[in-house]
């Protein structure tokens, strides 16, 4: 041994052979180091990830809102409300707003997510009675408040309470002000990040932090009904080219509106996993 060297422990020294063997070994190595940061200062690794993504924006540039997107492929006028269909698929954001906010609503987080899944019902459908930007505005500042109180919601549940709450204030301010830039600028970057960050720091939590309560599934189903929204909204022209009875976006709604009732149903059957251990 070479003098003044220090032996590292075993878990540290990797064969070059293995790793020559296995070139994914370090990388395995690599992602385990990152999920034990996470796992051990998951609200400073949050907050840092804000940080680090938000500075991302900066280098890239700005993000215009597309006229196109006003163009959506079903515009059929029925009873006299235009673009009927994209109007009430609105409904069921009302209804399942409205019974959360009755049933969870005495908590700042689920008064914020309840609320704005209530406003976005409203919101959405203002917006398809005129398609435009200035209407689009009151669609995005509801979903806006959803997408920051679900992602406290879950640091609530998986994380810590209270960071969980603490947390609800960044996420709703930086929302809400992307939303004024865009207004102010035409820039739909930092909107773009308040929309998509929750969604992935969520996806990030449910995959590192083991479940507190029961009903964990309902956050998956929520995941995957999400997603399934944004696809269909993406396929909105295709979608309505089979048929002509729905279009992607009012299957979006849908589709959206069922990942709340989802969220709705965990927070109505979710039960402390430590108490029910300790009851068996």
């Amino acid at each position: 041994m070479l003098p003044n060297a220090v032996a590292l422990p075993s878990q540290y020294i990797f064969s070059s052979n293995e790793v020559l063997r296995n070139p994914t070994s370090l990388q395995g190595a690599s992602l385990m180091k990152v999920g034990s940061i996470v796992r051990d200062r998951p609200v400073l690794f949050l907050y840092g990830l804000m940080i680090v993504t938000l500075a991302a924006l900066l280098p890239i540039p700005p993000l215009l809102q597309n006229q196109d997107y006003h163009q959506f492929a079903d515009q059929r006028e029925v009873f006299g409300i235009p673009n009927f269909w994209n109007v009430v698929s609105n409904l069921p954001f009302i209804a399942v707003g409205a019974v959360g906010l009755a049933q969870f609503g005495r908590s700042a987080t689920t008064f914020v997510l309840f609320g704005g899944i209530f406003l976005t019902g409203f919101g959405s459908s203002y917006y398809h009675l005129n398609p435009s930007d200035q209407t689009l505005f009151w669609d995005r500042l509801p979903m806006t408040l959803c997408f920051a109180a679900i992602l406290s919601a879950v640091v609530e549940e998986r994380v810590d309470p209270k960071a969980g709450a603490v947390l609800l204030r960044p996420l709703l301010a930086v929302g809400i002000f992307s939303l004024l830039m865009w207004r102010w600028t035409d820039d739909l970057r930092l909107y773009a990040w308040a929309q998509f960050f929750p969604f992935t720091a969520l996806v990030l939590i449910l995959s590192l932090f083991p479940p507190k309560y029961t009903g964990a599934s309902y956050w998956g189903a929520a995941v995957a009904l999400y997603a399934l929204a944004k696809l269909l909204e993406h396929y909105d022209h295709q979608v309505y080219s089979f048929g002509g009875i729905l279009s992607g976006h009012t299957l979006k709604h849908l589709a959206a509106a069922s990942a709340c009732f989802a969220i709705l149903k965990l927070f109505q059957v979710r039960r402390p996993l430590e108490a029910i251990a300790r009851s068996d």
